[in-house]
């Protein structure tokens, strides 16, 4: 018996060929991380550290970011490039519990960004005092509140249909923008004053294309997303909102070369 917990590594195409063989077994320290297991199996095949800038890590079937902490028995699979040259597909779709600060942003740019990356693009948007417009039907109880200030916001979601509008908004900033690697999570649950409730990024060779993808990526999540949003006050809350958009505020159009 050890101390140490048993970790399984799948290697593919260059890293396969490097390593010249397609998995192994490393044991690390109870409490190590996936960048420890990364480490464990450089010392076994130093050919594969020059590689570590362009390397993502799955955790078991699911992409995960390098201070993951590992389990006995799980799979690490050492994600080399993959097919499309420099740039990349890499989305981060996700409906959260729990609660995340401003951290989130250096965690989704350390999952997303890749050396090719001149521009990584970050929004939080987080909660406020002042009230915002109340959904159809409750401007009845709006009034009651008049003049209060907010005491935190309650978000409550479709999670499966949210998370389709995302890969749709997704899909059209890599239509429109031609940015691959976008982030769009989402709190839901109770939110206090000055916490984020939502969290961009977005990763691109060149600022323009990052900062119109996040722009894009939130405005679109707020108007189509089944997302709801109460205001919370001492005596009760207020609903916010507008009906829900069902389509892309304007036509896209695909990226061509201009002449």
């Amino acid at each position: 018996m050890t101390d140490g917990i048993r970790v399984r590594i799948r290697l593919f195409a260059m890293q396969r060929e490097l390593a010249g063989t397609r998995s192994l077994d490393v044991t690390v320290p109870a409490g190590a991380t996936i960048e420890d297991a990364w480490t464990a199996l450089v010392e076994r095949h130093p050919v594969l550290a020059p590689g570590r800038p362009a390397v993502r890590f799955a955790r078991n079937g699911t992409y995960a970011p390098p201070d993951t902490a590992l389990a006995d028995d799980d799979e690490l699979a050492m994600i080399p490039p993959v097919s499309g040259g420099a740039e990349p597909r890499l989305r981060i779709l996700e409906i959260r519990d729990a609660r995340f600060g401003a951290e989130i942003l250096a965690e989704l740019a350390d999952r997303l960004a890749t050396p090719d990356d001149g521009a990584v693009v970050g929004f939080l948007g987080v909660t406020r005092r002042s009230p915002g417009t109340p959904a159809p039907g409750q401007e009845a109880e709006a009034a009651r509140h008049a003049g209060r200030m907010v005491e935190s916001l309650t978000y409550e979601a479709h999670p499966s249909m949210a998370l389709d509008l995302m890969a749709e908004i997704a899909d059209e900033i890599e239509a429109r923008f031609g940015v691959t690697r976008i982030a769009i999570v989402h709190r839901q649950g109770d939110v206090p004053l000055g916490e984020p409730s939502v969290a961009i990024a977005a990763c691109a060779p060149h600022r323009d294309a990052a900062f119109s993808a996040a722009r894009y990526a939130i405005d679109e999540t707020k108007a189509r997303a089944p997302i709801w949003k109460a205001e919370q006050y001492r005596d009760g809350h207020i609903w916010i909102g507008e009906p829900a958009r069902e389509s892309p505020k304007t036509e896209l159009k695909p990226r061509g070369r201009s002449v």
